[in-house]
Parts: C-alpha cells; sequence; structure tokens
C-alpha cells in the first residue's frame, strides 16, 4: 500500500471516529441528569427577561421543546434533536452558554479563556516534554547508577503528588513567605483600569505563570521521563549500538543519532498526544491558582450545569486528539523509512 492509499485509509477512519465522537458525545449529555435543572437556572439569570414568552423562546432555543400545548411543553423527537445537534457540531455552532447567555466561542475566544489555557498548557508541555526526554536519555546512558535512581525515584514522587498540594506548597512557599510570585490570576486586579507598557505586560504576565506552570511541569515531566528512559534502554542494547561503541562513534552522537532516533517512535506519539490534549485544560492547578482558561471554565460549568459548554469543550478536545493522533501516525514514517504503511 502506498502512501496516498494510506492516507486516504487514515483520513476515512478518522472521519468515521470523528462521527463516533459526535454520537457519543449526544448521548452522553442526553443520558446525564440536571438538564431541567440547568433550564431552571438558565431563565432564572437576571440577565434573562422573566415573562413566560422569554421562557418559551428559550425552551425552543435550547432544543427543549418544539411547542407548547396549554403551557404544557412539547418536546422535540429525539431524531430531530440529534439532526440539529449534529448540523451544529459541524459547524461549530455550540450555542449559548447558560451562565452569560453569550455563544460559547465568543466565550471561549474573546474573554481570553483558549488564550490563557494555550499560554500555560502550552509552555508546561513544551517544557516537561523537554527535561523529561533529555532526562531520559541522561539516565539510560547511566542505567543502575546514583543518577538513574535519584532521578527517577524524583519522577516518580512528583508524578505521584497530586496538583493541588503541590500548587498549595508552591503558592505558601514562594508567594506567601518569599513573595517572589503573585499567588493566582492571570494578571493583576489594578490592569482592569488601564494596561503598563509592554514590556511590563511580558514581565508581569511571567510573574503570574510561573508557579501554575511550575506545577504542571513538575507533574508532566516524570511520565516523559521513564517512558523516554525504557524506549532508550532498549534500544542501547541493541547490536548496532555496540558496533557504534566499536568504532568509536562518540557517546553523544550514539545517544542522539543512533538510539533516540530509533527510539522516537514511542515519544512521537507520547508528545502528540500531548499537545493534543493541551484544551482539555488543567481544571485542579487552573482552580488552585484561579487561572482563567478552560479548565477553570469547565469546573465553574459543571456547578451550573451548563451543558452547551460542557459540550463543546468535549467536542473540541475530541477532535484535537484525533488530529494530533493522525499527524504523529504521520510522522512516523519521516521518522522511520523503514515503516510500511499496510
Amino acid at each position: 500500500m502506498g502512501l496516498r492509499a494510506y492516507l486516504l485509509k487514515r483520513l476515512i477512519n478518522t472521519v468515521i471516529l470523528i462521527l463516533f465522537v459526535i454520537t457519543l458525545n449526544f448521548i452522553i449529555f442526553e443520558l446525564m441528569p440536571g438538564l431541567q435543572g440547568a433550564i431552571v437556572n438558565l431563565i432564572s439569570n437576571p440577565k434573562v427577561n422573566q415573562n413566560p414568552a422569554q421562557k418559551e423562546a428559550l425552551l425552543k432555543l435550547y432544543g427543549i421543546c418544539q411547542s407548547f400545548v396549554n403551557g404544557n411543553c412539547v418536546p422535540y423527537p429525539i431524531q430531530n434533536r440529534f439532526a440539529t445537534y449534529f448540523v451544529n457540531m459541524i459547524t461549530f455552532q455550540f450555542g449559548d452558554s447558560f451562565q452569560t447567555g453569550q455563544p460559547v466561542l465568543h466565550d471561549m475566544i474573546t474573554t481570553g479563556k483558549l488564550e490563557n489555557t494555550l499560554i500555560l498548557l502550552g509552555t508546561a508541555t513544551a517544557l516537561s516534554l523537554l527535561i523529561g526526554t533529555l532526562l531520559g536519555v541522561l539516565v539510560a546512558s547511566k542505567r543502575g547508577s546514583i543518577i538513574d535512581s535519584g532521578w527517577v525515584t524524583t519522577s516518580l514522587i512528583t508524578f505521584s503528588l497530586p496538583t493541588f498540594y503541590m500548587g498549595l506548597i508552591f503558592i505558601l512557599i514562594f508567594a506567601q513567605t518569599l513573595k517572589w510570585f503573585p499567588p493566582g490570576n492571570v494578571t493583576p486586579a489594578e490592569w482592569a483600569l488601564g494596561l503598563p507598557p509592554l514590556a511590563t505586560q511580558i514581565l508581569v504576565r511571567i510573574e503570574h505563570l510561573f508557579l501554575p506552570a511550575l506545577t504542571l511541569t513538575l507533574f508532566f515531566y516524570g511520565g516523559h521521563l521513564l517512558l523516554t528512559r525504557a524506549t532508550m534502554v532498549e534500544a542501547l542494547s541493541e547490536d548496532y549500538i555496540v558496533t557504534a561503541r566499536a568504532k568509536g562513534v562518540s557517546q553523544r552522537s550514539i545517544l542522539f543519532k543512533h538510539a533516540l532516533k530509533n527510539a522516537a517512535l514511542p515519544l512521537v506519539t507520547n508528545a502528540a498526544l500531548s499537545f493534543g490534549s493541551i484544551l482539555s485544560g488543567a481544571i485542579i492547578t487552573e482552580t488552585v491558582f484561579n487561572w482563567d482558561g478552560l479548565g477553570l471554565w469547565i469546573w465553574t460549568s459543571i456547578g451550573w450545569k451548563d451543558f452547551p459548554v460542557m459540550q463543546a469543550i468535549f467536542y473540541i478536545v475530541a477532535l484535537c486528539v484525533i488530529a494530533a493522533n493522525f499527524i504523529s501516525d504521520l510522522l512516523y514514517g519521516v521518522l522511520d523509512p523503514r515503516i510500511k504503511y499496510q
């Protein structure tokens, strides 16, 4: 099977997977209890007109009632609801948030939630991948030494500690005691009155980013280190490594040009899925540091029973993971020409 046939096959599989995700997303929120309570919260929102006509219009808008007979709701048939939902998912029309009454995409983009999560999770993911991979290569080359045992133990500890615990410890030490960094928020509250110069904005944003990014980096890097170590240990035991050493190839070349290249396939998948899941946010960490991102938004949406927001984020995160997995499959052939697409 050639590359074109492989790409076509992967695209077909991806489309089928997206259709499955859309269907599963619909089923989950159809079966999830609390929808009526969410509607009550919606029509009780002070921002919404309280007259009966407005309430009926809202129930029709959200696909709850097809019509009203003597004031009683006549629900839409489920097949009609699914058809409307399917078109909305494909066209990224997620409806209006129960909390704000604004379109979900509007709240996601214009309020900075998407940007804040991309900055936090993107920074933490990139740093954890870089640190975990480099340390994984180092400890694999020194297998059985104190360095190996020390870094593996440290990575297991940071990977096992809850993020809220590490976050609170960092706030206590670096924010409350040493006063080096702010304890939370994306930007200072006084910025609502006016923005400082750009250079000052960048420095202050980095100060606010440091503690939550440090928390997530320490939590994530351990998994990358252990995976890199496992694949590198296996690669370093191959015959071609012994041959390279016998030829006098330098240790750096053996590690990075020979062993790491041949051990890279699981690492590529791991990196792609890590970046693909960025939009899921970091619910606990963002809540601890009051970081106004998608994770904190999900948390507040659960309390509000804001189904449009939860449904939209579930769908978008699934699409990102599917796309990341597709890209990682394509990169396999670039990194390892021995792979035949079959």
